[in-house]
């Protein structure tokens, strides 16, 4: 990923980006803390905050984020600006490589040695803190303007136990060229005017194109000579949850309890997608395995439509739009009820500091739109207060920029629609052991995409252990 232009753009891109979209293709990355580091995290969250420290002194409080040592001498630079603003707090960044990020916090666990805050996977937050392993943060913000969305909470037994650094949600993006080419009308910005699935099919249709330029449905069109396919749907398992949500089905319970992944309207979801390949022949393969869907399909050149995240904006449609890549966003196309999900990479407490005041305030200083500007403005990240979304004056400073496509088509397809009733959170915000259950399913799934077998018989056969997975029992 390309750094943005200013300082920030570039500084935290795994922070979100790999943190979000890592949690496909990682998912098993995650593992649980031991039962004694559980126990002694609980002994440790019941000490008061250490107050002893001198006027003089500073309190030293450790972050820690997955990235290069570039990336972390980047965000200590960050830090530096905290440091520099009080007289009471230093902050010092620990940055550790991507792959072995939540083994080295296990181990830290395990040994009473964690960070004082830091990152935690999106799917780790409420295991993590079911085992007592973050502190309560339900009060974080009391007293101030600048609480969080309410969306944006990951919740455990009712409380906060952790903010996401950002509001993202999915999005359909379009190579605007390919449609123009094949004089079928953009995909609609206004959530009014979404496509429902039979008419993105439609539509996916006229724009996929064999070698003799036949389109599917056509005499003489042959599938395994396609050069341009009409859409891609990213079926990572957190992803996919959106199109089960949209057919009235779901993964889970709205309270996250129970496993309703095999109801018939969520199977029926998975098979759509699935069947976008295997009978429509408007979309490439996928199995579900790598989260680098943009780059694949609209970067390539090789889809004209495909659902991904907004902060791909800053991660690779900005340099692709450079290079010549004329693309546009629209809202997701919908089953039987209009559905987005939002999410964010999670920044946390950790149960065994003895400084959680302390860290609580460089996390709520880090999180501010004006300290975390570059992120924003490069469209890696979204704002997390909502006077962003409902002041024009704030969101026109957001979004009219050359990072973003035209305003009015953003602010519909993005802004909008971050604040519309078709905006749901990700499961994992209210769900635990999401690791273990998004892994099962993924790999339940990888032959429903080769049609080996269908989304019933393959649902049907592992719900059981879905379910054990579910409890955190597998």
């Amino acid at each position: 990923m390309k750094a943005g232009k200013s300082l920030g753009a570039g500084i935290l891109s795994v922070l979100l980006v790999s943190g979000v979209v890592g949690c496909g293709n990682n998912e098993d990355n995650t593992a649980s803390p031991s039962a004694s580091a559980s126990a002694s995290s609980g002994a440790e969250a019941s000490k008061t905050p250490d107050t002893s420290s001198s006027k003089t002194e500073k309190v030293k409080i450790t972050y820690s984020m997955w990235g290069s040592a570039e990336e972390g001498s980047a965000t200590q630079a960050v830090a530096d600006k905290f440091n520099a603003s009080q007289d009471r707090i230093e902050v010092e960044v620990v940055s550790i490589p991507w792959e072995n990020y939540m083994t080295k916090l296990n181990t830290q666990a395990a040994g009473g040695q964690l960070p004082d805050t830091g990152m935690m996977k999106e799917d780790g937050v409420i295991q993590w803190s079911s085992e007592g392993m973050l502190n309560d943060v339900s009060a974080m913000y009391e007293g101030s303007d600048s609480q969080p969305l309410d969306s944006l909470a990951y919740k455990y037994q009712g409380k906060p136990v952790a903010y996401a650094a950002a509001n993202e949600v999915l999005l359909l993006y379009y190579n605007k060229d390919m449609f123009d080419k094949a004089g079928v009308a953009y995909p609609p910005s206004a959530l009014d005017k979404a496509w429902t699935w039979d008419e993105f099919v439609a539509a996916a249709k006229k724009l996929t194109v064999d070698k003799k330029g036949k389109h599917p449905d056509e005499d003489g069109f042959n599938s395994d000579g396609i050069v341009q396919y009409g859409a891609s749907i990213e079926n990572l398992p957190w992803q996919l949850e959106t199109w089960v949500l949209s057919n009235g089905g779901g993964f889970y319970s709205d309270d996250g309890t129970e496993v309703r992944v095999g109801e018939d309207a969520s199977i029926e979801a998975i098979q759509k997608v699935a069947d976008l390949y295997l009978k429509d022949h408007v979309a490439p393969l996928s199995v579900g395995q790598t989260d680098d869907g943009i780059q694949r399909t609209i970067i390539a050149g090789t889809v004209a439509m495909a659902t991904n995240g907004a902060w791909n904006v800053g991660t690779s449609l900005n340099t692709a739009k450079e290079e010549g890549l004329n693309y546009g966003v629209a809202v997701l196309p919908y089953m039987k009820e209009k559905v987005t999900l939002n999410t964010g990479g999670a920044n946390v407490v950790f149960s065994q500091t003895k400084h959680p005041q302390e860290a609580m305030e460089w996390l709520k200083w880090y999180n501010s739109e004006e300290n975390n500007w570059g992120l924003i403005s490069s469209g890696i990240w979204m704002p997390t207060l909502e006077k962003w979304y409902t002041d024009e004056t704030l969101t026109h400073k957001w979004v009219d920029n050359p990072n973003f496509p035209p305003y009015d088509e953003y602010k519909s397809a993005v802004v909008d629609y971050a604040q519309s009733s078709a905006a749901r959170p990700a499961s994992w915000f209210y769900t635990n052991h999401t690791t273990d259950f998004n892994t099962l399913l993924g790999s339940i799934l990888g032959d429903v995409w080769t049609g080996k077998t269908t989304a019933k018989d393959a649902i049907s056969k592992n719900l059981e252990a879905l379910k054990a997975a579910h409890e955190g029992s597998n």
